[in-house]
């Protein structure tokens, strides 16, 4: 993706080294003494001002690889490249996209959505809008899950900005309300149906891309590669050596990677509609 000199998303929170249990600038402990402060009728703003203080000096302090920092630069240009793109097509509709934000962080994190850990690999929250990776996982995608190359992970953060699209068109409240009165296998179903529509939104924030003439020869084999890559089926094949299909909640390499290319065909928003296709 040609990519460098272009603009840099401002919604990007640099939250590497930081760690993910600090709360409102301080630990959990802080917070605890800061409440029992307050109820012994004393002013505990100066203690939380000095835990954010020492928060933040703590944060400004990490520096990355040189590697590390031009990967944090490439997704921060995708993030500002998937707002051009999904404005317009929002504008078009008669909607207006709200900007997510991307968090970038290193080990754990917290969220709107709880604790996580790299383990989780990238995800989204919609409870608070902002997507969440950990550029580590840049390292994973293309050692354990054999797919090189800057795209691969221009898909990734397009499929998480995908979520976010659900989330601004009340899909993803939509199919989360069905949890409680649906059993785990019926509840996958539509599970695999919200993730194959966000590679779907994903193929088509890269046809927009390929329009401004930012696409390099290879780079949607990329990003395919990287769609079959994370299919239940291949995951599940090379950590248990079998596939258990009652259990996938993303979908199959081959249903990843033709919803990607049926978006990035056709560039239409309303052209994904998972849930009442046939044949996914």
């Amino acid at each position: 993706m040609l990519w460098k000199g272009r603009r840099q998303s401002s919604n990007v929170e640099d939250h590497r080294g930081r760690s993910g249990k600090v709360m409102v600038g301080g630990g959990i402990g802080t917070v605890i003494l800061a409440l029992a402060i307050y109820l012994l009728g004393g002013d505990p703003t100066q203690l939380l001002n000095n835990a954010q203080l020492n928060d933040s000096q703590t944060t400004s302090s990490y520096t990355g690889t040189a590697e590390e920092n031009e990967l944090a630069q490439f997704v921060s240009v995708v993030l500002a490249e998937t707002e051009e793109v999904w404005t317009e097509l929002f504008r078009k509709e008669g909607l207006e996209y709200k900007y997510p934000k991307l968090v970038l962080y290193s080990g754990s994190v917290q969220s709107a959505c709880g604790f996580s850990g790299a383990a989780t690999g990238p995800f989204y929250c919609p409870g608070d809008y902002k997507l969440y990776i950990d550029l580590s996982f840049y390292d994973e995608l293309q050692q354990r899950f054999q797919a090189p190359g800057d795209f691969a992970m221009a898909y990734v953060v397009a499929h998480e900005v995908g979520h976010h699209v659900q989330t601004l068109l009340g899909i993803n409240e939509k199919v989360m309300s069905l949890r409680s009165r649906l059993g785990e296998k019926e509840f996958n179903k539509y599970l695999i149906r919200l993730e194959l529509q966000a590679d779907y939104f994903a193929g088509v924030w890269a046809h927009y891309v390929q329009r401004m003439n930012l696409l390099e020869e290879g780079d949607i084999d990329e990003a395919l590669n990287a769609a079959s890559a994370v299919g239940d089926d291949r995951i599940q094949k090379s950590i248990q050596g079998y596939v258990v299909p009652d259990s996938f909640t993303h979908g199959t390499s081959e249903q990843r990677k033709r919803w990607f290319y049926k978006g990035f065909s056709s560039g239409d928003l309303n052209g994904g509609d998972t849930f009442n296709a046939g044949n996914l």
